[in-house]
């Protein structure tokens, strides 16, 4: 309830709107963070889950785990990733589901908040690996406005699913417009 009220009180106080689609949250799904350009990506996403009743883990490089903010981040759902090892993370993420943990699980493939010219596909290979459903998360400056798209299932041909996932970000900008990285995975290009 605490988490609602202030995520009702930001929502209020806030330049920023909320507008979301329609979400279960009974089953477990990935939510892609797009576009994500600023570190205010994170506390839209956080007053959007929780605005939404929706118990929400994220993954983080390990080192923000380390030390005195290591607590405040596993609390706020995070999950440490050592990039020396990422292949962990799906065994990790498909581990808690079969456990019966339910849970939206957010991954920013941009994976920066920097301008590049792919996507990183860990998003693409979890959700298909764990057979979770995809939601698309966005921020968009231009109507100031972040929320939760269309949920989609992903057919495992990749280009036609990415189609779908630029259309829909097509006219999403970020906080930080500049920053954006088109929706574009490298195993689009080596498949043509």
């Amino acid at each position: 309830m605490i988490r609602r009220a202030l995520a009702r009180a930001y929502w209020a106080t806030s330049r920023w709107s909320l507008r979301s689609e329609p979400y279960d949250t009974r089953r477990p799904t990935l939510l892609v963070g797009a576009p994500h350009t600023s570190n205010w990506d994170f506390v839209l996403m956080l007053a959007i889950a929780w605005s939404t009743g929706i118990h929400v883990r994220w993954l983080g490089k390990h080192t923000l785990f380390a030390g005195p903010a290591g607590p405040l981040m596993r609390a706020l759902g995070g999950i440490p990733v050592d990039r020396r090892d990422p292949g962990r993370v799906v065994a990790d993420v498909v581990a808690r589901i079969q456990a019966g943990e339910v849970f939206s699980l957010v991954v920013t493939p941009e994976g920066t908040r920097g301008a590049g010219s792919y996507w990183k596909s860990g998003f693409y290979r979890i959700a298909r690996e764990a057979h979770l459903p995809v939601t698309l998360g966005y921020v968009d400056r231009t109507t100031m406005a972040a929320g939760l798209g269309p949920t989609i299932e992903l057919t495992g041909d990749v280009r036609a699913d990415m189609d779908v996932v630029r259309a829909f970000y097509a006219d999403k900008s970020g906080v930080r417009p500049e920053l954006r990285t088109e929706p574009r995975l490298r195993e689009e290009d080596a498949a043509a």
